[in-house]
C-alpha cells in the first residue's frame, strides 16, 4: 500500500520541509492559502497558524499579469503574511485579556486601593472575581460576581466605601 502523502508532489514526504507552492505556503508556524474570492472575481489569502482550526486573518489578494489568476506566493509575500497575521493575533489577545483582566485604582477612607475584576468566559458556567487590595498589595476583600458586573471608578469606590460588602 503506497502512503499518499509521501508519493504526492502536494504533500512533501518530510512533514517538517516547509511548502512552498504558488498558492499554499508554510513555515514559520503559520499556512498562507490563496483562494478564489467566492464574493468576486478576484482572490483572497487566508492566514492559518498551525494546530488552529480557522484562519487568523483572511484578505485580498493581487491578481497576477494575465488579471484572471493569483499572483503567485513568494518568500517576501509569506514573510510580510506572517508578520501582519502575527500582530493581528497579538492584538487580539491583548485586547480579550484587557477585557478579562481589568483594574482601576481609587481613594477610599483616604487609602488607596487597587480593585480587580478577573472574568473566567467558562462555556457553562461563567464568573468573575472582584477583589481589592491596598497599597501594600494585602488582600482586603475578595468576590465572586456575575461576568457582567461593570467595573468603574464609581463602581470601585463605592464598593470600598461600603467596607466591601459583597456586591449586588
Amino acid at each position: 500500500m503506497t502512503d499518499i502523502a509521501s508519493s504526492s508532489p502536494d504533500f512533501p514526504a518530510d512533514s517538517d520541509a516547509p511548502i512552498q507552492q504558488p498558492r499554499l505556503w508554510c513555515g514559520d508556524g503559520w499556512t498562507a492559502k490563496v483562494l478564489k474570492n467566492e464574493d468576486d472575481d478576484g482572490w483572497a489569502v487566508a492566514m492559518i497558524k498551525d494546530g488552529e482550526p480557522e484562519p487568523a486573518l483572511v484578505g485580498p489578494w493581487t491578481m497576477g499579469r494575465d488579471k484572471k489568476n493569483p499572483k503567485p506566493l513568494d518568500n517576501t509575500a509569506f514573510s510580510t503574511l506572517v508578520k501582519t497575521a502575527s500582530e493581528f493575533v497579538r492584538r487580539h489577545e491583548q485586547q480579550l485579556h484587557a477585557t478579562l483582566h481589568q483594574s482601576v485604582e481609587v481613594s477610599s477612607r483616604g487609602a488607596r486601593v487597587t480593585v480587580c475584576l478577573d472574568i473566567v468566559p467558562d462555556e457553562d458556567n461563567p464568573y468573575a472575581t472582584l477583589s481589592a487590595q491596598d497599597e501594600t498589595g494585602e488582600q482586603l476583600a475578595q468576590w465572586r460576581v456575575s461576568p457582567a458586573f461593570k467595573l468603574s471608578r464609581t463602581s470601585a469606590t463605592a464598593w470600598a466605601d461600603n467596607d466591601f460588602q459583597k456586591p449586588v
